[in-house]
């Protein structure tokens, strides 16, 4: 018996006990759903991190004083409260101490705004900034309309704003923003710009925000002692970035006096920063999933052996037969290890196609690209085939060790 052969036998099996063969590809099925579920979701995951902190330039990184990820704990939180916040003089001073980075800019940073104009207003979810002329590069924005700020803008506390495209969508759909007035909080502002549209990052909006010169969100909200403005710093190149970075580090820590051999009291992020953080939280996730599908697979391992076991001994008269007309015993071992490899496969393919279909559609509520981890897919079949010829083995060898004269007297 060829392989062509002890493929069409193996199918010709299964399809005989259906009903068994479901159950016992059960299994395999969750195990393998279980690990190619999870992996697809943290490979899409992976990806909408890759191109969502785009808004970040490759070699753009920020300082400010609280940590860009989530800190557990009331203990480390307090820590991170009782820094002095960084200031704009702060701010303007490193921009004229430094000589690496190709862009310094200032943002101040407020949220949950609502923004009206006539008689329509927005959802109290927008995103308000104070920021300097170098918004735009450093943050991968660009204008779609009207102008930015200029230097003396910033500085002059003007009521002028640049808008985000969903301020548009929703106060002016049929109409121009500008030279309109806005209100944000009791205060008007003229729009003199709109930034191109961005989409989501992650789930959330990137064009829900409103732009103001950085000194008029500072007469406006500074009164407030705690507030502390972001810095976002550009070097020429992402191969400059860490000496940048390190340039940048040397002078905070001398503007804000922070004694030698004391951390640093303000922190640094990055798109590479975020993306270590991202696996190192993803990485759990996967251990997880690996023990839920390691266990899966061994329940159904010896649920493949029981089965093939219990076939063995339905067909000892046919191996009799088979022995008779001529077959070895190793025609009967590969027909039956073929049969609990097959079994395995189908297992695999079905596990795998609706781990990825799962893995997609959980992904899709959070806007993440469609992805299918192919090294997974692989590992998946591969365990999959493992696991067919470890339990398969033993009731491969029995069927092949019968001795034909009492199989063929088996009833």
């Amino acid at each position: 018996m060829n392989i062509k052969e002890a493929l069409f036998s193996a199918l010709n099996s299964i399809r005989a006990n259906k009903l068994r063969a479901s159950l016992t590809l059960l299994g395999i099925i969750i195990g393998v759903f279980s690990i190619i579920g999870v992996m697809t979701l943290l490979d899409a995951l992976q990806k909408g991190i890759d191109s969502g902190l785009s808004q970040l330039g490759t070699s753009t990184f920020q300082v400010q004083k609280w940590p860009a990820t989530f800190v557990s704990g009331p203990g480390r939180w307090r820590k991170y409260e009782k820094r002095k916040p960084i200031t704009i003089d702060e701010g303007y001073r490193l921009k004229e101490l430094a000589v690496l980075p190709k862009y310094i800019g200032l943002e101040d940073w407020s949220g949950g705004k609502t923004v009206k104009y006539g008689s329509g207003q927005t959802n109290p979810n927008f995103q308000m900034a104070g920021v300097t002329t170098e918004f735009l590069p450093a943050n991968n924005h660009t204008l779609s309309d009207g102008r930015f700020f200029t230097e003396e803008e910033v500085k002059s506390t003007r009521n002028i704003a640049v808008v985000g495209m969903e301020v548009v969508d929703k106060l002016f759909p049929f109409s121009s923003p500008i030279d309109k007035e806005i209100e944000i909080d009791g205060t008007r502002f003229t729009v003199v710009g709109v930034l191109t549209a961005k989409g989501e990052n992650l789930g959330q909006s990137q064009d829900n925000i409103v732009l103001i010169p950085l000194y008029t969100m500072d007469k406006i909200y500074g009164a407030r002692r705690d507030r502390s403005i972001n810095i976002t710093v550009s070097a020429y190149s992402k191969a400059q970035l860490d000496e940048t970075q390190e340039e940048v580090i040397g002078l905070m820590r001398q503007i804000r006096k922070v004694p030698p051999g004391e951390e640093n009291d303000f922190d640094i992020w990055s798109n590479e920063s975020l993306v270590r953080e991202a696996n190192n939280f993803t990485v759990y996730f996967k251990y997880g999933a690996g023990v839920i599908s390691f266990i899966s697979l061994i329940a159904a391992g010896i649920g493949i052996m029981n089965i093939m076991l219990v076939t063995v001994t339905e067909r000892t008269k046919e191996i009799g037969i088979r022995m008779a007309i001529g077959a070895k015993r190793s025609n009967i071992l590969t027909q039956f290890l073929f049969e609990a490899i097959l079994l395995c496969e189908l297992g695999g393919l079905i596990g795998i196609a609706v781990g990825i279909g799962i893995g997609n559609l959980l992904g899709s509520i959070f806007s993440f690209p469609v992805s299918i981890p192919y090294d997974w897919v692989a590992i998946g079949l591969i365990v999959c085939s493992l696991i067919g010829i470890i339990f398969g083995t033993y009731p491969a060898f029995k069927a092949a060790k019968l001795n034909p004269i009492e199989a063929l007297r088996y009833e």
